[in-house]
């Protein structure tokens, strides 16, 4: 009969926590990283709008934005949301994922990485720490809430869905490839997931707000307790833009892209023992990172409790994983 082992931790933790069973404590932890991290990310991006803003000419449609490109503005708003995401997701890596968006929390359940009851919780989260973000805002900088994703007048709202559903795929993909795809480079994934939002919002602001995210959206219109006609637009466009990129994902893994460019994880010793045949390798696991020569999947051949030579500089580990961002299957 198995008998579970102990678990270690469990007098570490309050009174209170020790009796939940595992689930409910990482889905509540979770839940609690997104809220904060969704708080801290549109805090610090909402106050840099608020401030850029602030001195812009009023419009019809009270946003704060001008109807002419102000590059300046544009660029810091860009600035703000970009490096407040590199930041916050960085941060909260390790605990939730770093999510802070309902559409990528959608690719990441289509892909497999998140579970769908993981992603109705933190979704709830998310939507709960946009408001929250939003209200701290009003309260604590003078004037009118001015951060609100708005169309602008030369814009069609066929012009700012596809806008808003392309600049997403981006953003979803590069958090894909770079996140949900386990790699050396994966424990820096958050800058390049910054640098991605940063210059979509560079494309977008002007023309949609640049909202990529409904959280975005919905927390300035809660708080301003005023929601525009076109309001649909800032959920259906980053959600289908976050379809284009699963769907894209996946074909990418299916046609097995490892095996299209392999060694990219490779250091000089690697390279050297890695000998790629292009013809025979048929599957990326003919292509991960060699040791002695052998592909992991030659190694796995042998069995479990394999012995295997280790040339010197070469570290033979698991891969690692990471709560929420675990790699698809």
């Amino acid at each position: 009969m198995f008998i579970p082992a102990a678990d270690p931790n469990k007098d570490l933790r309050l009174p209170l926590v020790g009796f939940l069973p595992n689930k409910v404590r990482n889905h509540f932890i979770a839940m609690m990283a997104e809220f904060v991290g969704t708080f801290m990310f549109l805090f610090l991006a909402f106050s840099a709008t608020q401030v850029a803003n602030a001195s812009a000419p009023k419009t019809s449609d009270d946003s704060g934005l001008t109807q002419v490109p102000n590059v300046a503005i544009l660029q810091y708003i860009s600035l703000a949301f970009g490096f407040s995401l590199a930041v916050n997701a960085w941060v909260f890596f390790r605990v939730s994922g770093g999510l802070f968006n309902p559409a990528v929390t959608l690719g990441m359940a289509i892909i497999g990485a998140v579970g769908w009851m993981r992603a109705l919780l933190v979704l709830f989260a998310q939507l709960l720490g946009s408001m929250a973000s939003a209200a701290v805002v009003s309260a604590l900088f003078p004037g009118p809430l001015s951060v609100s994703t708005t169309i602008s007048n030369s814009t069609s709202l066929t012009q700012a869905l596809f806008i808003e559903m392309f600049l997403t795929t981006l953003l979803v993909f590069t958090i894909f490839m770079l996140a949900a795809e386990k790699h050396k480079a994966t424990f820096i994934a958050p800058i390049g997931i910054g640098l991605s939002l940063f210059v979509a919002e560079m494309s977008g602001v002007f023309f949609t707000g640049g909202s990529l995210n409904p959280a975005r959206s919905f927390g300035p219109c809660v708080v301003n307790r005023d929601f525009p006609s076109y309001h649909w637009l800032y959920w259906l466009g980053p959600c289908l833009g976050s379809l284009i990129a699963a769907g894209f994902y996946r074909f990418c893994r299916v046609f097995e892209f490892e095996t299209a460019n392999p060694g990219q994880d490779f250091d000089d010793k690697e390279d050297e023992a890695f000998e790629f045949d292009e013809d025979h390798a048929a599957t990326a696991a003919h292509v991960q990172r060699p040791v002695q020569g052998l592909s992991i999947a030659q190694i796995l051949s042998h069995g479990p409790n394999a012995q295997v030579d280790v040339p010197e500089g070469i570290v033979l580990g698991s891969q690692p994983t990471n709560v929420g961002i675990a790699r698809p299957q």
